[in-house]
């Protein structure tokens, strides 16, 4: 439940910042790998370990996910970054009170 919310708020973040995000999946196939990406026409998918890992790592390889499936350039990345971390604070703060 908490990746789905998560890939949901990223989502729609993503869409706000005018990127289109990627749909997010759980495991990878390929088990030596804690994300990947499968590119596909329109979009892509992001593979994400969830179990045995930090929360915190589990939601930076979804928002990495977000900046490589959209091939941002460094600045455009690093502000996308900001405003994803932005977005998921701010609802786990929120389901945290």
């Amino acid at each position: 439940m908490r990746f789905a919310g998560a890939a949901r708020d990223l989502g729609r973040s993503a869409r706000l910042c005018g990127l289109t995000p990627p749909a997010f999946t759980s495991p990878p196939r390929l088990d030596v790998y804690s994300r990947t990406i499968r590119r596909r026409p329109g979009g892509a998918t992001v593979s994400i370990v969830i179990r045995d890992r930090p929360w915190a790592a589990v939601l930076a390889d979804m928002i990495e996910g977000i900046v490589v499936a959209n091939e941002l350039d460094r600045a455009h990345a690093d502000t996308v970054r900001t405003a994803l971390w932005l977005s998921v604070d701010s609802t786990e703060f929120v389901a945290a009170a």
